[in-house]
């Protein structure tokens, strides 16, 4: 008998009759002795459908009230999905995040989880109900509404599955698992059956969209096993786990893409020391996120160009930041770009082998696509360009560390 932790995305649990076979499947988990969480999205679209509706009113809605708006998706689905089990014969509950005792920090819309109580959740599972819980979402200490970002839900499930002490996180999304890059625009990727936390980490980091990056983060951190799968088929996943020796003689893992980028440069500052320390304070007090840095320092040395990237959902935020500090410091002037994308080669074997680097670049320029900005971990190496390259190159450099080949 184990405690299995089941997350269900929006696309798994997008109608009735899917939160049926969601229904189904967790009955059969239960039916076989062990006790099951299980956390739900909103059903796929209704996330949307309601930044759609704050839009209509304002242009930048309350991010407080925004929270107390978004919950509600996941709120549904999980009643839903308690009463699909129920019909089925078998005793479910439903929990909101602050019913779960889901604790998080004040940041509105993406706020980070600081405990889970669990009482109420750990007593229903001793009851032998299944319990249904609404992903991506908890209280702050003085019961304000939060959310956890987009695939929040992930990260509920995760920090749920430690809490719980579970021995098992099941990830059920509309894919069979990790594969080497996205199928959509590489048919021959190949299904990986198990990857390690950090490259997961750097994949849901730079834009593979199975997994978001806090919850592998959680994983990692509390050693919870976590298994990618479909909700459609019963093949089995992809388990993210602890590195092993096997994994490092493996170069690259991956490759994975991100369109959400965008650049802002800082164009002419007085280079001065403590001019990036004030640029990216003002940019962190924020709450934005920076990727990359380059820093160009003119030949007289006296001014520098300073670029950085950021989601271009905080594209706004940065470049108001961005233009304040400009003014302040004496800038001439800021430059956004939106039409760039983010292409990486991911693998802990990179740690032991070398010459990955040199022949991504030579990949990239062999087909005339330019590289923008560079970054590289022990087991990553990033690469900015034009958004209109990014299917092009996925797919080069996906063919030249051959991928589609069956692992060693």
């Amino acid at each position: 008998m184990a405690l299995i932790v089941q997350k269900y995305g929006g696309t798994s649990v997008g109608n009735i009759d899917r939160i049926k076979n969601v229904a189904n499947r967790v009955v059969r988990t239960a039916g076989q002795g062990n006790k099951v969480v299980v956390v739900v999205s909103a059903m796929s679209g209704e996330t949307d459908k309601l930044i759609g509706l704050a839009g209509q009113l304002s242009a930048a809605p309350n991010e407080r009230e925004m929270d107390m708006l978004l919950s509600s998706g996941e709120r549904v689905t999980s009643a839903l999905t308690a009463m699909a089990i129920e019909a089925l014969g078998q005793k479910a509950k439903s929990f909101t995040g602050r019913q779960a005792g889901i604790i998080t920090d004040t940041v509105h819309t993406k706020a980070k989880i600081e405990r889970i109580a669990g009482d109420r959740m750990k007593q229903a599972l001793e009851q032998g109900y299944v319990v249904v819980l609404a992903g991506f979402q908890g209280v702050t200490e003085t019961e304000d509404v939060t959310t956890l970002g987009r695939g929040g839900s992930d990260l509920s499930a995760v920090a749920i599955a430690s809490a719980v002490n579970a021995d098992l996180c099941e990830i059920y999304t509309d894919v069979d698992g990790v594969y080497t890059t996205d199928p959509n625009i590489v048919p021959e990727a190949r299904k990986l059956e198990k990857i390690s936390y950090e490259e997961m980490l750097e994949l849901a980091s730079l834009g593979a969209k199975v997994l978001q990056t806090r919850s592998v983060e959680f994983a990692m951190k509390y050693k919870v096993p976590v298994v990618v799968r479909s909700s459609f088929n019963d093949n089995p996943g992809t388990l993210v786990v602890e590195e092993d020796k096997e994994m490092e003689n493996v170069v690259v893992s991956g490759i994975a893409y991100d369109k959400n980028q965008a650049k802002i440069t800082v164009v002419n500052v007085p280079d001065k020391p403590g001019i990036a320390a004030k640029l990216f304070r003002s940019i962190a007090e924020a709450n934005i996120v920076v990727d990359m840095i380059v820093q160009n320092v003119s030949s007289d040395g006296k001014f520098a160009d300073i670029s950085f990237t950021v989601p271009k959902t905080d594209t706004r935020k940065a470049l108001e930041v961005s233009e304040a500090i400009a003014k302040e410091m004496g800038a001439e002037r800021v430059d956004r770009r939106e039409d760039i994308s983010k292409i990486s080669v991911i693998g802990v074997g990179m740690r032991t082998h070398s010459g990955v680097a040199s022949k991504m670049f030579q990949t990239l320029a062999a087909n005339n696509i330019n590289i923008v900005m560079i970054s590289t971990s022990e087991i990553k190496v990033s690469c900015v360009i034009d958004l209109k390259y990014t299917e092009l190159a996925v797919r080069v450099l996906h063919e030249v560390f051959g991928l589609a080949e069956a692992a060693h």
